[in-house]
């Protein structure tokens, strides 16, 4: 029809990758910066430092991660993603990346979310290297360019992440299944 905004279609590559089944366990690892420093940038608040902005009503904070969205003609899309709550014990069955971009997700209220990673390299990621992390609630992650991760899983209620990242491009999502999986399960979560 004509006059109706059109919808952007995420088009993404799937490739199954023949792994045996992993039957690890994944420790979840408190979110810190020097912790997740191999696959990108954690984004939070600084307890100090800051810019005064608006007349003295607003410190402002700059430049605390890097963004790469524009390679190959991509531009930078603002989202909101609202996602639903994983459950526990959770299977993770596959990983994405994004080549040309990073991506970066920052929740909209106080929410802790698990991150789960392997590093960038390879057709698909290597599942002895898949590591969680659970942020504090205030935190957000800044993915590195072709870092393999987990969609975001939020914890406990639906939780909206304010999302930046690359104009959609089948070029810039690849996505692998797992065959078998990585099962993450756990008991308790770090405090």
């Amino acid at each position: 029809m004509s006059g109706q905004p059109r919808r952007a279609i995420a088009l993404r590559r799937k490739t199954v990758v023949s792994v045996a089944t992993i039957e690890r366990w994944l420790t979840v690892e408190p979110l810190t910066a020097q912790a997740f420093a191999p696959f990108g940038e954690v984004i939070e608040i600084p307890e100090t430092g800051g810019i005064d902005a608006n007349a003295g009503t607003a410190v402002r904070f700059d430049d605390f991660t890097k963004l790469e969205l524009d390679r190959d003609g991509g531009h930078a899309v603002l989202s909101v993603f609202r996602v639903t709550p994983a459950r526990l014990p959770f299977a993770c069955r596959s990983l994405e990346r994004h080549p040309l971009s990073t991506q970066a997700f920052m929740p909209l209220s106080e929410r802790r979310f698990l991150v789960i990673v392997a590093p960038a390299g390879g057709d698909a990621p290597d599942p002895a290297q898949i590591r969680a992390f659970l942020t504090n609630g205030r935190q957000g992650v800044n993915y590195r360019r072709a870092v393999w991760h987990h969609p975001v899983l939020a914890l406990d209620t639906a939780t909206d992440f304010v999302v930046l990242g690359r104009s959609v491009d089948e070029r810039d999502c690849d996505v692998v299944a797992l065959k078998g999986g990585v099962v993450l399960t756990i008991a308790t979560l770090p405090a």
